[in-house]
């Protein structure tokens, strides 16, 4: 990435290439803003199956991620000594006691563990499994569900537990659940109770289509409480709304999906403009704008999956407008329309095969996708790049605030024999044309373009023969 580009400017994902920080929940602490999530292995096998890390950011400046550092072992967890189970999608809160409580469940037990820190960044330590008033560990009590993707919420004097996984049309799950814990934040102070349906019960609620499958999340927002979930559709993170944090949420919409489903201004909304997969993560406020985490899928497989954010308009009676995937997401406005950018940033990335969901390891659609992947190993700080572009593969990249752009130079390499279009509207003509050649090594090629001046979206469409991997871009007057 060129620095002196970048200086400045906040982009998805927003954090390096080569680092895959999925179901982030983001949260204000101490006057700065962390992420907290669970940890992909670059060209893993499962998900979460790295340790805990966390890296955070002044609020005014989403350019400026710090890491943290690991902040928990997945061998702290007594029942994982031996590192057999990964550590899936967690959440921290501030408790009663000014410490730090990490809630998150190992992928092979149906509890969840509870650990904690004098500090939001760690290191934490095990502290315990939630379990009620007689000690008896939530989860392994008879008629109790297994425990899920927790999060939790300070309102006030209360502490709010969330938790629950709903395989499809799975009718023994009716949806996630919410209890009270005590002042020790590990103790029930109530029972589960079901706070909003999933598929098999969603009939005739207002959820339909959109019941409960995975991820809670909860935030209060002008009083009002919003359950942020991923649905059953898989890709698309949705919200309920309350007056209340344990009852009576009705549906409210769509926040994002992964895969842009939905999305009308720029293509027909069910034509899907990159490729999704599960989805995770929270709304927050930042600085009086609310943004929504959430994660894409890279390397044509589940398991790489890395964090992005969106900025989010909330009308006046509280309801939320789906966002549109971007480059730009984190910055608060359009990136600067001169430099180099790297190719990693798409946030559209589809081909002719459009597929809603990423593809399998190892599926046939392997050879027909591009993907966004790296070189090397997983920790190797090597930056990210576009691989397989075949003839009509297409990658986009929004928005940029062009001034007399008037030349494109790509970085690319492959066994291309065909040209790169340079397109500002998907339906539109292209407004430049690049001839490729093959080559084993990243080489430059350039040509010139008519991009008009204003807030625009990029697209580059790969046109001819054989396939072409796309390091950058560069905008010169």
């Amino acid at each position: 990435m060129s620095g002196q580009t970048m200086r400045g400017q906040a982009v998805n994902p927003y954090l390096p290439s080569w680092e895959y920080v999925p179901d982030g929940e983001p949260h204000l602490f101490e006057g700065r803003l962390y992420v907290f999530g669970s940890h992909d292995r670059f060209n893993g096998y499962a998900y979460c199956q790295n340790d805990y890390v966390c890296w955070s950011a002044p609020p005014e400046n989403l350019s400026d991620w710090r890491y943290e550092g690991v902040i928990y072992h997945r061998t702290d967890d007594p029942r994982n000594a031996d590192g057999d189970s990964c550590l899936y999608a967690p959440d921290v809160a501030r408790g009663p006691d000014g410490r730090y409580y990490l809630y998150y469940v190992l992928d092979q037990e149906p509890v969840i563990s509870v650990a904690v820190s004098d500090s939001p960044a760690g290191t934490y330590q095990f502290y315990g499994y939630v379990r009620d008033k007689e000690g008896r560990i939530l989860g392994e009590r008879p008629g109790d569900d297994p425990q899920f993707d927790p999060a939790v919420l300070i309102d006030g004097e209360r502490i709010w537990l969330y938790s629950g996984y709903c395989g499809m049309y799975n009718p023994e799950r009716s949806g996630p659940m919410v209890m009270e814990l005590g002042r020790d934040m590990v103790t029930l102070a109530g029972e589960p109770k079901t706070l909003i349906p999933s598929a098999p019960y969603s009939q005739g609620t207002g959820f339909e289509g959109h019941g409960f499958f995975e991820a809670s999340s909860m935030r209060k927002l002008n009083d009002r409480y919003y359950f942020i979930y991923s649905s059953e559709q898989k890709h698309e993170l949705c919200y309920a709304v309350s007056k209340y944090p344990d009852r009576g949420f009705s549906y409210g919409g769509v926040i994002v999906s992964n895969c842009d489903a939905g999305i009308g201004s720029y293509k027909a909304p069910e034509f899907t403009t990159a490729y999704g997969g599960n989805n995770h993560g929270s709304l927050i406020e930042i600085n009086g704008r609310l943004f929504i985490f959430y994660h894409r899928h890279t390397n044509g497989m589940n398991y790489c999956r890395q964090g992005c954010i969106e900025p989010v308009e909330m009308d006046g009676e509280g309801r939320i407008r789906q966002a549109e995937l971007t480059t730009s997401g984190p910055n608060g406005g359009p990136l600067r329309g001169e430099g180099t950018y790297p190719a990693y940033l798409a946030c559209n990335l589809f081909c002719r095969d459009v597929s809603l969901l990423t593809a399998p390891p190892g599926s046939w659609m392997d050879a027909r996708f591009p993907k966004i992947t790296q070189e090397g190993r997983d920790g190797d700080e090597n930056p990210g790049y576009i691989a397989n572009m075949r003839d009509g593969a297409v990658a986009g990249f929004k928005y940029f605030s062009c001034q007399g752009v008037r030349e494109i130079a790509v970085s690319i390499r492959g066994r291309a024999e065909g040209v790169m279009e340079v397109l500002t509207a998907l339906d539109g003509e292209p407004v430049g044309r690049i001839v490729l050649k093959r080559s084993n090594e990243w080489k430059t090629y350039r040509g010139e373009v008519q991009i008009p001046d204003g807030v625009q979206s990029l697209y580059f469409r790969y046109a001819g023969k054989g396939y072409v991997s796309l390091a950058s871009f560069t905008l010169n007057p």
